[in-house]
C-alpha cells in the first residue's frame, strides 16, 4: 500500500455498475484503503452496504451542509450510535458551504456544531466541508475547541492561508484534492506547501474534481496518485516519501482503522 483515499463517495450512483472495477483499479494503483464519506444519515443503509462489501473500504456517518436543514433532528448521540459499527471510522462530512447555500447558514452552523460534538464524544475524526466560509468556519472551530478538543480534517481544501494556519494551530489536518494539480492552482499549492508535512492528507472526493490529466472526467480513488504526485513535486519530495508521510498521517488521524501488517 502506498496511498489512502480518505475522502471519496463510491456509494454514488455513478459507480454502481462498476464498483468492483473502481476498487480493483485503486488497489492496482497502490491505493490500499478508501473511506467512503457520508452525506446524509438517511442514506446510511446504502453507504454501509458498500462499506461492508469490501475489506479495504471504510465509512463515516454525517450530513453534508447542503442537506443540513433536512437532518437537524439528528443528534450527536444519534451519530455516535452509528459509529458502533466496526467499519464506521469517522464523523461527517459536515460544515459550511456558502457557495450554494442549499441550507441556511444557521442550519449549517447548527449541524456543524452537532457533528463536532459527536466527534468529541466518540474520539473519531470529523471530515469538515468548508467553501466560501473561512471566517465562520474558524470562528466555530475555535469556539468549539475551547469547549473540549476534537480531531478533524478540512477536506478538499480550497480556502485561504489564514484558515489553514489556524486549523493546524488547533491540531487539525488539511486535505487536498485534485484541484491542487490544476495549472492555475499556484496559490493553493503555496498554501499546501505551508502546511506542515505531518498535517497533510490527500483525497479524490470522487466522483468529483478529477486531477490532471483526467480533469473534467469522472474521478475515482485510483486517481489520488496524481494528486500525490503534484503535491510531492511542489514540495520537492519524492513520490515515495510524500506517499509514506500522508499514509502515516491518515493512520494517526483515523486510529480506528487497523493498519495492515501492524501487530497488536
Amino acid at each position: 500500500m502506498l496511498l489512502v483515499d480518505h475522502h471519496c463517495h463510491i456509494d454514488r450512483p455513478e459507480f454502481k455498475d462498476d464498483l468492483d472495477g473502481v476498487v480493483a483499479r485503486a488497489h492496482a494503483a497502490g491505493v490500499g484503503l478508501m473511506v467512503n464519506i457520508s452525506t446524509r444519515v438517511a442514506k446510511f443503509d446504502h453507504l454501509i452496504s458498500v462499506v461492508e462489501r469490501f475489506d479495504t473500504v471504510y465509512g463515516t456517518v454525517g450530513t453534508h451542509p447542503h442537506y443540513a436543514h433536512e437532518e437537524l433532528d439528528v443528534t450527536a448521540v444519534d451519530l455516535a450510535r452509528y459509529t458502533e459499527h466496526p467499519k464506521i471510522v469517522g464523523i461527517g462530512e459536515a460544515g459550511l458551504d456558502y457557495h450554494y447555500k442549499h441550507s441556511t447558514p444557521d442550519a449549517q452552523a447548527q449541524g456543524f456544531r452537532t457533528h463536532i460534538a459527536a466527534a468529541r464524544m466518540t474520539g473519531l475524526p470529523l471530515e469538515i466541508h468548508t467553501r466560501d466560509a473561512d471566517l465562520d468556519t474558524i470562528a466555530i472551530l475555535e469556539d468549539e475547541y475551547n469547549k473540549g478538543p476534537f480531531s478533524a480534517v478540512l477536506h478538499c481544501f480550497t480556502g485561504g492561508h489564514d484558515l489553514a494556519v489556524r486549523a493546524v494551530d488547533l491540531g487539525l489536518y488539511v486535505s487536498f484534492s485534485g484541484v491542487v494539480s490544476f495549472k492555475k492552482s499556484d496559490e493553493l499549492r503555496a498554501i499546501a506547501n505551508a502546511v506542515p508535512l505531518d498535517r497533510v492528507l490527500i483525497e479524490t472526493d470522487a466522483p468529483y474534481l478529477a486531477p490532471e490529466p483526467y480533469r473534467g472526467k469522472q474521478n475515482e480513488p485510483a486517481y489520488v496518485v496524481h494528486t500525490a504526485s503534484a503535491l510531492a513535486a511542489a514540495r520537492g519530495l519524492t513520490f515515495e516519501d510524500f506517499a509514506e508521510a500522508t499514509t502515516d498521517n491518515f493512520f494517526r488521524l483515523y486510529q480506528k482503522v487497523p493498519r495492515p501488517g501492524a501487530t497488536v
